[in-house]
């Protein structure tokens, strides 16, 4: 396949491309602000005004834009994080529209933030709505801006991503350094949910909707298995043989975080990935402890 990725050199990104290079006669071109990160032989692209309207895919992966979670969101942030998405999906729906040779598929980037922050155990699938959370507004607003692909006769797959743990990067970057010390704890009640998924699972549903010209629309990018922060706590101690009793309380999360704390870390829906599952994808690592061990 031809295909043009965004956001190849980020945490999600570096592993498909080295999965896609190592898994059939695959031709990837990269758009990226970050050429001296790709080791590999593609083509790299800084615009995508490089790319003439005969230039042809048969796939787009849309994963760029600013990390949510790197700094506190004061609203100059939030502005930030919410062009540094839709600027680029605008581009790439430019792109199709003049295209002479328009692709089979666009796989764009979302994130389980869209189903908001209101509490529930509920199990939540691919038709929950969500709320006026920056989040919930966020990828909606991004998702709307993709679905314009469909116009052109482009099947459109929504990926929202829960919460991606690998090595090298993502979430657990963070956390084994406390963990490791023994300072590792619950945040807050810890009950809310954490929707994960491993990266190696991520990966494979991204080349099961390839794959797959069924599927189209919303698709969660999570485990079967959701679990609480409680639980997930417990078990990266129990895999790091480390104590995990250094709760933080939400007064700490919030007053040091402020919006960005409260709706990352200390809420969390039980999201279910009920269309994948459905249509035939079988998870590497359905269960938490395994795919901590696998990492680890």
């Amino acid at each position: 396949m031809k295909l043009l990725i965004t956001g190849g050199t980020g945490f999600i990104g570096t592993a498909l491309c080295e999965k896609l290079l190592n898994n059939g006669n695959n031709e990837l071109t990269l758009l990226t602000r970050s050429p001296e990160k790709i080791k590999t032989q593609v083509k790299v692209i800084s615009n995508l005004i490089q790319l003439d309207k005969d230039t042809s895919f048969d796939v787009i992966i849309n994963l760029a834009g600013e990390p949510i979670a790197d700094r506190r969101w004061t609203e100059n942030q939030k502005q930030k994080i919410t062009k540094s998405r839709i600027d680029i999906t605008e581009q790439i729906i430019a792109f199709i529209k003049t295209a002479d040779h328009k692709p089979e598929l666009l796989i764009n980037g979302s994130a389980i933030g869209y189903y908001g922050i209101n509490k529930t155990n509920e199990d939540i699938d691919e038709n929950a709505t969500g709320d006026n959370s920056f989040s919930s507004k966020l990828c909606k607003q991004w998702e709307n801006t993709a679905l314009q692909a469909n116009s052109f006769g482009v099947r459109t797959c929504l990926l929202r991503t829960g919460i991606v743990l690998g090595k090298n990067g993502g979430v657990l970057s963070k956390m084994l350094p406390p963990f490791k010390m023994g300072l590792g704890g619950k945040i807050g009640s810890g009950q809310q949910w954490m929707p994960w998924i491993h990266i190696d699972d991520l990966v494979g549903i991204i080349l099961y909707c390839i794959e797959h010209d069924d599927l189209t629309g919303a698709i969660n990018g999570t485990s079967p298995n959701p679990v609480t922060n409680n639980v997930f706590t417990k078990t990266l101690g129990k895999v790091l043989n480390r104590p995990t009793f250094m709760a933080i309380p939400e007064t700490i999360i919030t007053l040091l975080m402020g919006q960005m704390g409260v709706e990352l870390l200390l809420s969390g829906k039980k999201i279910i990935p009920v269309k994948i599952t459905e249509k035939g994808y079988r998870f590497q690592y359905p269960g938490l402890e395994n795919a901590l061990q696998n990492i680890l």
